[in-house]
């Protein structure tokens, strides 16, 4: 695994240019507005994707051909991925928590407690994400998956319009129905979206396991 690793640093190496631009922007939306959040969202989100890239990369020109002459197992390989969107989105989270805290600290925009609640909470939304881009990126390649992720995001946004509209037509306010919801410390719902994410990240790399061992190349 180290040695599949040791590659795709490398791969993004060649993309420096990219990550200095995404790092600028987040910089620049900590400077000029007051949402610290959604530069915390941002630079997670975007630099754990860098892994479907690097995933491009290895299956362009028929490299899976060449990758899996080396001692690479098939659940290795998957693995490895798996293991590098984490190492991505906790070093990108980790940054923009910094980053954050800095900002809250000089604007006094939001306490630090705030701060660290909000970026808790982003936590389990990385790891679906990642759980869900991976698989499709290995089940579908580069041109392909980047169709079914588009369409995937574009259904999810019209389901949520069809329940919102759906309780409209059937006269449920459905701000009164979560306001009427059980009270329950958000400290603890953080931990319990935290430990259902990483359950649908492991089942996510069964699935990916699965992809990966059923390829032909």
């Amino acid at each position: 695994m180290k040695g599949l690793l040791v590659k795709d640093f490398k791969l993004l190496k060649m993309q420096k240019n990219f990550f200095i631009i995404i790092v600028a922007t987040a910089i620049g939306m900590m400077v000029l507005y007051e949402d610290i959040a959604f530069m915390i969202g941002f630079l997670t989100f975007v630099i754990s994707l860098f892994t479907l890239s690097t995933i491009s990369y290895d299956e362009f020109d028929n490299g899976y051909a060449f990758l899996f002459t080396l001692p690479v197992s098939r659940t290795g390989y998957t693995v490895e991925k798996y293991c590098f969107s984490l190492l991505l989105g906790g070093s990108a989270w980790i940054v923009s928590v910094l980053l954050a805290v800095i900002a809250s600290l000089q604007k006094e925009a939001a306490s630090l407690s705030d701060t660290m609640m909000i970026a808790l909470m982003l936590v389990p939304f990385m790891l679906v994400i990642q759980a869900v881009m991976i698989p499709i990126q290995l089940k579908f390649g580069g041109e392909k998956g980047r169709i079914v992720i588009t369409a995937t995001i574009g259904l999810l946004c019209i389901i949520g319009i069809a329940i919102v509209k759906g309780a409209e037509i059937l006269g449920i306010d459905m701000l009164n129905v979560i306001n009427h919801l059980p009270r329950i410390p958000l400290g603890t719902l953080i931990a319990a979206a935290t430990a259902a994410a990483i359950g649908v990240w492991l089942v996510s790399m069964k699935i990916s396991f699965s992809i990966m061992n059923k390829k032909e190349f």
